[in-house]
């Protein structure tokens, strides 16, 4: 059985970006069942996550490497998932 793909979606509460964001990725995990998992992660909560992302958010990380920030693209999401 494969372990499932891990994605981490970092933003801050009243972030319309951060909002747009989540709604992408959720439709997109969807098509995907159980073969992946999401963690939402608040910058305001993590001095390392302020310092690295504030200017960038939302960030999308897959198994922790950067997919994308500010907008996320699901026909490239659904790329990223499906490779």
């Amino acid at each position: 059985m494969t372990s499932k793909m891990q994605l981490t979606l970092i933003g801050k509460p009243g972030c319309h970006l951060c909002d747009d964001a989540e709604a992408v990725v959720l439709e997109v995990m969807s098509e995907f069942a159980d073969s992946v998992t999401l963690t939402k992660q608040n910058i305001l909560d993590d001095d390392v996550l302020f310092a690295r992302y504030s200017e960038e958010i939302p960030v999308l990380l897959i198994d922790g490497k950067v997919h994308n920030y500010w907008h996320i693209d699901p026909v490239r999401l659904r790329s990223a998932l499906s490779a």
